[in-house]
C-alpha cells in the first residue's frame, strides 16, 4: 500500500511562486514514475507535470512549460512541484498520484494518489 501526502499549497499573487511538496510512503517509491495533476470546480483533472522513477526525465503540459519544474528526492520519498509566474488560471487542488504504466498524461495511468493540496492564485 502506498499512501500520498500533499502539502505546500495557498494563496498567492499572481506572478508569486509556491512549492509543493508531496511526501509518500512505502520502501519501493523510487522504483516509479510519479506525477502532479490539478483539478479546477467544473472541470475535469488534467496533467501537470511528471518525472520518471531516476529524475533524470520529465515531462510538462505545455500551460506549465517554463513556469514549473518537478524534482523528486528518493532518499526522502519526497517529489515537489516548483510553481513559478503563477496566474489566475493556475488555480485549482494539485494531486500527486504513483504511475502504474502507461502514457503520463492520463488519469488511469495512476495507480495512487494523494487528497490534494488547495493553490489559489488571485488577480
Amino acid at each position: 500500500q502506498v499512501q500520498l501526502v500533499e502539502s505546500g499549497g495557498g494563496l498567492v499573487q499572481a506572478g508569486g511562486s509556491l512549492r509543493l511538496s508531496c511526501a509518500a510512503s512505502g520502501r519501493t517509491f523510487s522504483s516509479y514514475a510519479m506525477g502532479w495533476f490539478r483539478q479546477a470546480p467544473g472541470k475535469e483533472r488534467e496533467f501537470v507535470a511528471a518525472i520518471s522513477w531516476s529524475g533524470r526525465s520529465s515531462d510538462y503540459a505545455d500551460s506549465v512549460k517554463g513556469r514549473f519544474t518537478i524534482s523528486r528526492d528518493n532518499a526522502k520519498n519526497t517529489v515537489y512541484l516548483q510553481m513559478n509566474s503563477l496566474k489566475p488560471e493556475d488555480t485549482a487542488v494539485y494531486y500527486c498520484a504513483v504511475h502504474g504504466g502507461g502514457t503520463v498524461y492520463y488519469t488511469g495511468s495512476y495507480d495512487y494518489w494523494g487528497q490534494g493540496t488547495q493553490v489559489t492564485v488571485s488577480s
